[in-house]
């Protein structure tokens, strides 16, 4: 498949509460928010882990929108379960409680047509389990991931291992602090690539995102929205549009080595599509807003980011 993305990660019930209220078991998950995301880009092949209390309405409709859910195991039992809040401060999520269920066993074994993918994006997960993917797709021109807290102190020497085998990494800014051990931005970054990825990309929520490169900085806005309902799966939303992008017009690590200052520009304009889609993730609970997301809606609001940032 022409310019595909492989994500692995997770699909997940969440229940969320926040200044504007409360949703409960609701869809969530990496891997729903990430491909949701990157289809209004590219073709997406998703694998991941559900119980069989996931509707498959919702496997449906992520097929309408150039998701192929072939990789998705059903397996007895429930679906992940994420329970969190946030307070006013709306950057952090406060972790009630985490249900694995199935997603405890998650073993990701790809097919034939997944380990042909050219461009692997590797979820929140076990960084043992993100080698096994990076082992099985062979042909990949572009890897780039997540992480967080949980691995970062829990396996930080599998998580370093995958970070010499990637291109980017997708991670926020208490992330960096904790996995650099610095407490400078700059500093954070540069020890962060040293240890493998040379693109790297630090979430600030409303603050926007800072991007790192061999070519330099780049500081992106969060698109100013009025309407903040919840910010969860913001960072996934960014990622999707992010690697959807970059995917969609071919760049990769030929790009970068042939056409540095070409790779830089467009990487700041993967950064930018990628503020742009979580503005709208944060407005409704859920994936709501995404599903009734138009394109054009998208790319009326990424001119008006473009616009603001001109000078």
């Amino acid at each position: 498949m022409q310019n595909s993305i492989l994500t692995v990660g997770s699909m997940a019930f969440d229940s969320v509460q926040t200044p504007a209220g409360k949703a409960e078991q609701v869809l969530g998950g990496s891997v729903n928010y990430f491909s949701v995301a990157a289809s209004f880009f590219s073709p997406v092949q998703i694998v991941a882990v559900v119980g069989e209390d996931f509707p498959d309405s919702h496997l449906k409709w992520l097929e309408t929108r150039k998701i192929n859910t072939k990789g998705v195991q059903k397996a007895p039992g429930k679906t992940f379960h994420w329970v969190g809040s946030y307070d006013q401060n709306l950057n952090e999520a406060k972790t009630l409680s985490t249900f694995l269920n199935v997603f405890e066993h998650f073993n990701p074994t790809l097919t034939d047509e997944q380990k042909k993918a050219s461009y692997l994006f590797l979820g929140n997960i076990d960084p043992v389990l993100q080698t096994r993917v990076l082992e099985q797709n062979t042909s990949h021109k572009l890897v780039a991931m997540d992480s967080m807290n949980f691995w970062i102190t829990g396996k930080p020497t599998e998580l370093k291992q995958t970070l010499k085998q990637i291109d980017v990494l997708s991670i926020n800014e208490g992330e960096a602090y904790l996995l650099s051990g610095q407490k400078n931005i700059v500093r954070a970054a540069q020890t962060i690539r040293d240890m493998g990825p040379s693109v790297l990309i630090i979430k600030r929520g409303e603050f926007g995102a800072a991007l790192f490169t061999d070519t330099g900085t780049f500081l992106a806005p969060a698109y100013p929205t009025a309407t903040v309902v919840d910010p969860t799966g913001a960072g996934d939303s960014f990622a999707g549009a992010f690697f959807g992008y970059i995917a969609s017009h071919g760049f990769d690590r030929t790009t970068a080595k042939s056409h540095p200052e070409k790779w830089d520009h467009e990487l700041r304009n993967a950064v930018l599509h990628g503020c742009v889609m979580a503005s709208f993730t944060v407005e409704d609970f859920s994936l709501h807003r995404l599903m009734r997301l138009e394109k054009a809606e998208f790319d009326l609001r990424f001119k008006t980011m473009t616009q603001m940032i001109k000078v």
